[in-house]
């Protein structure tokens, strides 16, 4: 039995020459394609059909499609008794969109157990081309004036697609999940794409989903293709958000 062949992808090909998601590799689970580049209108394009690119530094530009999908609707969002009380008494501060290079930065760093990074350079200038141009996203959390946790994605719509978190502080990233959700549910969310499930996410309420009702659901949250989220300006406590 022939193994599946790879599609490449050109940067001179548009940004819509992605083969169906069905397509996609069931080992390594969801790979799609390979090549291609990280512009705008091509990450955006990914984004609403619900593919991803992630791969390492010296990798070619790989693009991910996983069945199922890990998603969490912000009304679901929920978190324990004694995280809420941990958060209440933690004294965070929530920011938006005030330190998105300081947060991807963070988010890049070697982790523990972990050597090198997918958020490679290239990623970072895109993500960040993204964010001047207002699809893309930070959460910062704040203890004692310092940057302890934080997340960054791109919200369409009313569809949030999550790329990375970080955590320099017991439960700061939960803390940046907590904010986000609750602002997302207020402004009527159908989705937080979370790409692939951790227990870290499945305690807050994520849940996996197929591919196919993901894509069902993409169509129709990322319509009007728009920018619909208002942010909070400076710092907020935690418990603002009705932790």
């Amino acid at each position: 039995m022939k193994s599946p062949r790879i599609t490449w992808i050109s940067s001179e090909d548009p940004p819509e020459a992605f083969p169906d998601v069905v397509s996609a590799f069931d080992t390594p689970d969801g790979l799609l394609a390979a090549g291609g580049d990280l512009s705008e209108e091509r990450l955006l394009y990914a984004y609403r059909h619900g593919i991803f690119p992630w791969f390492d530094e010296g990798q070619p530009i790989l693009w991910w499609s996983p069945d199922p999908r890990c998603i969490i609707r912000p009304d679901e969002f929920h978190i324990s008794r004694r995280l809420r009380r941990y958060l209440r008494q933690s004294g965070f501060e929530i920011s938006f969109n005030t330190a998105f290079s300081e947060v991807i930065a963070k988010c890049a760093e070697d982790r523990d157990g972990q050597q090198g990074t997918w958020i490679t350079t290239g990623m970072t200038d895109a993500y960040s081309i993204l964010h001047r141009n207002g699809w893309a996203h930070s959460v910062e959390v704040w203890s004692e004036g310092d940057l302890c946790g934080g997340l960054y994605g791109l919200a369409i719509g009313k569809a949030f697609f999550g790329e990375s978190m970080f955590s320099r502080h017991s439960n700061a990233s939960k803390a940046a999940m907590t904010a986000l959700c609750r602002l997302l549910s207020e402004a009527g969310f159908a989705v937080l794409d979370c790409q692939v499930d951790s227990p870290h996410l499945l305690s807050l309420g994520a849940r996996l989903i197929p591919r196919a009702e993901f894509a069902t659901l993409l169509s129709a949250a990322c319509e009007p293709q728009s920018q619909l989220l208002t942010f909070p300006a400076g710092r907020v406590k935690i418990t603002d958000f009705n932790c």
